[in-house]
This record gives C-alpha cells, sequence and structure tokens, in this order.
C-alpha cells in the first residue's frame, strides 16, 4: 500500500511539473533488463517485438501475470526534449536559430494481469515562445498542455484475438505512426490536411473504444468507434467509425521483417451548423443537419535486410454541403500519400538513414493546397541503451505548397534528441 501511495503522488505531481511527442519508452528496458533495441529498431520506431508488445497491452508476450506490475517497480515514466538549431529558408529569405523543442513525459505500464495503461503528457511551456505575432517572433508558448493520451487496455478478453482500449488514443487506422516517426518537422502531411468545413484531421488522437485482434496465420484488424472530434467536446450527436485489415506474410510483423499489406476506411459525420440547441454539462452540442465524409485507403510495409519501405495512400471525400470552397456544388474530394525508405546500420543500429516523400493532391479548384515535400535525415545514436536515448539528428526538408505559383520552402535542423 505504501508503493502504491508513493506512484500516485510521484506521477500526480509530475503531471503538474513536466513534460514532441515520443512512444519510445525507456523506462520498459530498465525494468526488464533489456536493450533498447530488443523492442525498437531505433527509437522512436518499433519493431516486430515491440509491435507485439503494444499488441499485448505493454506485456511481453506470453508472459501475461508474471511480471511486476507498476505498483512492485519504480513509476515506467520517461522523457523526451530535443535541442540544437535550425536553418530555415522561404521566397529568398533566411533564418538561423538555436532552439529548444518541447518536453514530454510518458507513462505506460501493466496495473494488472492484461489490464494496462498509457500516459501521454505535454505541459505548457512559455520559455522558449514560439509563433509570430508581432513584429518578431516569440509571443506565444512553444508548447500547449496536452493530455496526448490517456487510456487503458484491456488484453487478451478472448486470447489474441480481441483486445479493448478505451480513453484517448492513436487508431488503429494508423497504420504508420504519426508519434513515433523518426521526423521531427515533417510530419506525414495527408495525415494533417484538412478540409472545408471539417473539423477531423487524420494524425489526431481520438477519444472512444477500439476493439483489436491478430492471428496467427498473421492477420490483424481493428474496429474503433470515436468521436472524431480530437480531444474536443463532440459536436454532434453521431459517432465516426473505423476499420483496419492488415495481412502479414513471411516471418515477423512487417516492422522489421516479414512484408504487411494492409486496407482501412473511415466514416465520420460533421454537422452543418454547429450550435445545436442544447449543450451538455461535459460540452458536447447536438449540431445538426450532419452530413458524412470518408476517408479509405491502403499501406504497405516491406522488408529486406535492414531496408524497410513502407508507402500509405488516401482518398478522401467530403459531402458536398461541406464544401465551401466551391459553393456546395460538389463534394470535396482529394488523395495524398506518402513513401518512406529507412535503413539501419551499424552495431545495435547505431546508424538510422532516411528518405521521406510526401504528397497531397487536392481538387483543382484548390490547388494552393497542392503539397509536395521531400526530406532525409541521419540519425547517430549515443549512450547506455539499457538507460538512457541520445541521438544526433539531422534533417532536411524541401517543400512545395500550391501548383500554379508554388511557395518553396527549404528547413534544416541538426538537434540532440534526449529520451530518458
Amino acid at each position: 500500500m505504501k508503493k502504491l501511495h508513493i506512484f500516485i503522488i510521484t506521477l500526480t505531481g509530475l503531471l503538474f511539473v513536466i513534460p514532441q511527442t515520443s512512444h519510445s519508452i525507456p523506462a520498459f528496458a530498465r525494468k526488464y533488463g533489456f536493450n533498447c533495441n530488443m523492442c525498437h529498431t531505433s527509437f522512436t520506431k518499433l519493431n516486430d517485438f515491440g509491435q507485439r508488445v503494444r499488441d499485448n497491452g505493454y506485456q511481453l508476450p506470453d508472459q501475461e501475470g508474471q511480471e511486476k506490475n507498476v505498483f512492485e517497480t519504480a513509476p515506467p515514466i520517461a522523457f523526451r526534449t530535443t535541442t540544437g538549431l535550425s536553418i530555415y529558408h522561404a521566397e529568398k529569405n533566411t533564418t538561423f536559430g538555436m532552439n529548444l523543442f518541447g518536453l514530454d513525459l510518458l507513462a505506460a505500464g501493466v496495473l494488472h494481469k492484461n489490464i494496462s495503461f498509457l500516459l501521454v503528457y505535454t505541459p505548457r511551456i512559455d520559455e522558449p515562445a514560439a509563433t509570430h505575432w508581432g513584429s518578431f517572433g516569440g509571443f506565444s508558448p512553444s508548447q500547449l498542455a496536452t493530455l496526448e493520451s490517456a487510456n487503458i487496455v484491456f488484453s487478451n478478453i478472448v486470447k489474441d484475438i480481441l483486445n479493448f482500449r478505451i480513453g484517448r488514443f492513436e487508431p488503429a487506422y494508423q497504420a504508420f505512426s504519426s508519434k513515433r516517426s523518426f521526423y521531427i518537422f515533417e510530419p506525414y502531411e495527408v495525415y494533417d490536411f484538412t478540409t472545408p468545413h471539417n473539423s477531423y484531421i487524420f494524425s489526431d488522437n481520438q477519444i472512444g473504444g477500439e476493439v483489436t485482434g491478430h492471428l496467427k496465420n498473421g492477420f490483424k484488424y481493428g474496429f474503433g468507434v470515436i468521436n472524431g472530434n480530437g480531444a474536443n467536446p463532440d459536436n454532434n450527436t453521431y459517432k465516426d467509425y473505423y476499420i483496419n485489415l492488415f495481412q502479414t506474410f513471411g516471418k515477423g510483423d512487417g516492422q522489421s521483417a516479414g512484408q504487411r499489406i494492409g486496407a482501412f476506411g473511415y466514416l465520420g459525420w460533421q454537422p452543418t451548423d454547429l450550435f445545436g440547441p442544447i449543450t451538455a454539462p461535459t460540452g458536447e452540442t447536438n449540431g445538426y443537419d450532419n452530413k458524412p465524409f470518408y476517408r479509405i485507403g491502403g499501406d504497405l510495409s516491406l522488408n529486406y535486410a535492414t531496408f524497410n519501405l513502407q508507402a500509405l495512400f488516401i482518398q478522401g471525400s467530403d459531402d458536398k454541403a461541406l464544401n465551401y470552397t466551391n459553393h456546395l456544388t460538389e463534394a470535396y474530394t482529394y488523395s495524398g500519400g506518402f513513401a518512406e525508405l529507412d535503413w539501419a546500420g551499424l552495431a545495435n543500429n547505431r546508424l538510422m538513414a532516411s528518405v521521406l516523400y510526401n504528397w497531397v493532391q487536392p481538387p483543382c479548384y484548390d490547388d494552393s493546397k497542392t503539397i509536395n515535400a521531400y526530406s532525409a535525415l541521419l540519425r547517430y545514436y549515443l549512450g547506455d541503451w539499457t538507460a538512457v536515448n541520445v541521438a544526433l539528428h539531422a534533417e532536411f526538408t524541401h517543400k512545395r505548397t500550391g501548383k500554379t505559383d508554388p511557395y518553396k520552402e527549404n528547413l534544416f535542423t541538426f538537434l540532440v534528441d534526449f529520451d530518458f
């Protein structure tokens, strides 16, 4: 009981005084005495074993009930921050500066056999500041306080076949996690693409419930019911639904070995009138005259030696009643995707190289939002792999936004990425 009180007090205190987001959990390596490469190709990207641990509710496969829970060990808390320099060039103008990029707190672990949790919290940070508001930048906080993930997982309701997650989480339709990307500044652009009069963003963590499962033949599935409105109170009484299906071939889970293909679909509703006649004490309103939208796509992950190629395609469509850009005359339909090639080298995968291509193709009448982005990075890892992760990180992106007269940007950063 004393250890339980200490754990709760410690975690509660940290939420108010501590922490870009990492789903790399060095505390797990410390707990099990593992090398971090047991679960990661290189942090933050999971390998096959790490994916299986995540799928199993942060429990070692086939070891359920035999390991210590969070009340019997030091709190499984991890932190991440990055610091370094950045050079930005756009329209014949250049900026150069030294930066400190946020601080995160992450905790995850086993509460009881087949019951586990994940918590990711980022506190507000006023200094260093960011964002251009006046004659120069620095008037806005560099990081807003966010409870990015807070969920509990009930694993093995039916062994491997049925698991249930509830709370705020990264939905299973994100075949490639935007939270575990090697890239710190270049997102998966199609994940963050927004359409007219629709608050849904593909990359957002969502509030709701999700069931997942996997079979021995390599088949995986996920099905969820969520608000579809990020962490905000829901703006209508409809819920959004999604499904994703994966099939893995060969030995491995498609992360670092084996080959994987998948497909996903998302169906949601958005009100044309956001202000319904009532608002609940918890903030929800019953916005009305709801119109549908969908996102469908496919993905693949191919592995050869230490090379991994991952690619994803999305097509999205919003009902014409949500399309103010074209005067409500036709559905807003767009497509996009990305392809990323990663290579791991040297002992313990200490050197990581990657190239990434992003593209988004909106309808022709909205081609100012067309995106083509080319990125590359190198990461070299330092430190004691069982206790701390330190990466020297160099990243470059050339981005063109718009079709007729594209806005051209170049961003280069050299950072120290610290994950403890």
